[in-house]
Order: C-alpha cells, then structure tokens, then sequence
C-alpha cells in the first residue's frame, strides 16, 4: 500500500512529531537535572553527563519522528 503524502498529512506529522518531541525534551531535561542534583555534579561532570544523555535523546527524537510520519500517512488512519 502507497503512503499517502499530502501537505495536509505532512503538516499533521509534522505537528504531532513536533508535539512529542517536547514532551521527550522534557522529561529527558528532568531525568538529567534529577541526577545531576543527586551525583552534586556541576561544570564538567554536567557536561559529560549532558554528552551521556545526547546519543539515546537523539535516538528517541528520531524514532518518534518516524513514528509520526508512518502513523499520519498510513492509508488505513485516514
């Protein structure tokens, strides 16, 4: 089956990517300052624990982005 690709279901994707995004942004910025809190990191440590925590983010923004493109043009949700 064809996906369909229409500015319409673009832009809902593209909102609804958007939309998760910040929400994943959030509470991976809450799980890093709870444990940085915890080890007393500041300076370097938060930097290397920041670095720590930016491969799997990515990964995450990624796969919800993916997400949200194979959901909104999915033929059979329209």
């Amino acid at each position: 089956m064809e996906r369909i690709k229409t500015f319409k279901t673009l832009s809902r994707a593209a909102t609804a990517a958007l939309f998760l995004s910040v929400q994943v942004i959030i509470c991976i910025g809450t799980v890093y300052w709870a444990a940085a809190e915890t080890l007393r990191l500041s300076g370097t440590g938060g930097m290397i624990l920041g670095a720590i925590f930016a491969a799997p983010s990515a990964y995450v923004l990624l796969v919800v982005t993916r997400m949200c493109y194979e959901a909104e043009t999915d033929p059979a949700n329209q």
